[in-house]
């Protein structure tokens, strides 16, 4: 009425109220009447807001790359903001609204600027790869822009959501990456293969060293039996060279007994021939039949008659003729048979 009216802002709006050129009020949560044709009242809506972002860069390889992503910033200086954006309640009392389209633009182009240079210097793989990486270069390139600094403007977080490649990339990687899979397979099954007969050689190793070990072991007790057996035939011959030794020995005394025996024996005969020797001596030069008659009581009709014979022989060439009867014979043998009995 009149040109005056009444105007309400809530907590989260800052209003600044200039009139004549000069700021007359300013702050949060306003409430005030003005008179509308002299006053200008600018609006700020404050607390976080979120802006998307999709823009294309080429990488080291000449390839194209499309970066997706999110920006989260709030309103830090509002003066500042209201500065360098038309911020004026238009005669209904609404914000312009298209001064967040401007602002959310600026964002991007800064946050497009600031990773422009990244993105350039990487491959293809290496930008599908880096998300992190280029959240962190645009947060910092915001954060360290002199044009964000003068939006008043307090970038929260940068969340970079997608790095994607054109289709035909998409496709070609796609395509390698599965071939370099199929390649990974192969090589896990090589690799599970070549373990098995790894596993399978050690195992037949294992056998083998055991077969081995075993033979060794027959092979010391073969030994050891052997040893036993030499040992054995070693201490047979040793016993048997105790038997001959003592065979030997009791030959030796046997020889020895037999020597002194024989040497005794030799002795004694010579003992008896030189007793004899020296019992005959005296009759060594007498005839025989001086001792024939020196023995004349022992002397038979036999042996008379024996000697007489002996004189016929000695004497043979000078006998002419002579007989002797079988009864003279007879005679004589049964004279002698029956003196044998005599004497026995």
């Amino acid at each position: 009425m009149f040109g005056i009216n009444y105007i309400k802002f809530d907590a989260m709006t800052y209003a600044i109220v200039y009139k004549h050129g000069n700021v007359i009020r300013e702050g949060r949560g306003l409430s005030f009447f003005y008179y509308a044709p002299t006053t200008s009242i600018t609006a700020v809506p404050l607390g976080s807001k979120d802006i998307q972002f999709i823009f294309s860069e080429t990488t080291r390889d000449f390839q194209t790359i499309t970066i997706q992503g999110q920006i989260t910033y709030t309103i830090a200086d509002p003066k500042k903001l209201s500065e360098m954006l038309d911020f004026t309640l238009t005669s209904g009392q609404n914000i312009n609204d298209d001064n967040f389209d401007k602002l959310d633009l600026r964002l991007n182009n800064e946050a497009q600027t600031s990773a422009s240079a990244f993105i350039q210097g990487l491959s293809v793989k290496e930008t599908l790869r880096s998300a992190q990486a280029i959240s962190e270069r645009i947060h910092e390139g915001l954060k360290n822009s002199n044009a964000v600094a003068i939006l008043g403007v307090d970038i929260l977080s940068v969340d970079v959501l997608a790095v994607r490649p054109t289709p035909e990339m998409a496709k070609a990687l796609e395509t390698e990456t599965r071939e370099s899979l199929q390649r990974d397979a192969d090589q896990a099954i090589y690799a599970r293969r070549n373990f098995a007969v790894e596993q399978e050689r050690r195992i037949r190793e294992s056998e083998l060293n055991t077969e081995i070990a075993v033979q060794e072991k027959k092979k010391q007790i073969n030994e050891k039996q052997a040893e036993i057996k030499v040992k054995e035939a070693e201490n047979v011959r040793k016993l048997r060279e105790m038997n001959i030794a003592a065979d030997l020995a009791v030959e030796t005394q046997k020889t020895t007994l037999i020597e002194m025996q024989t040497e005794n024996e030799r002795k004694v005969a010579d003992a008896r021939g030189y007793m004899l020797e020296k019992t005959l001596a005296p009759y060594k030069g007498l005839d025989w039949k001086t001792l024939m008659a020196v023995n004349g009581g022992n002397v038979s009709a036999a042996d008379n008659i024996a000697f007489a014979f002996r004189e016929l022989a000695e004497n043979s060439g000078k006998i002419g003729t002579l007989n002797i009867t079988p009864d003279l014979l007879d005679a004589v043998i049964n004279s002698s048979n029956t003196n044998d009995k005599r004497k026995k």
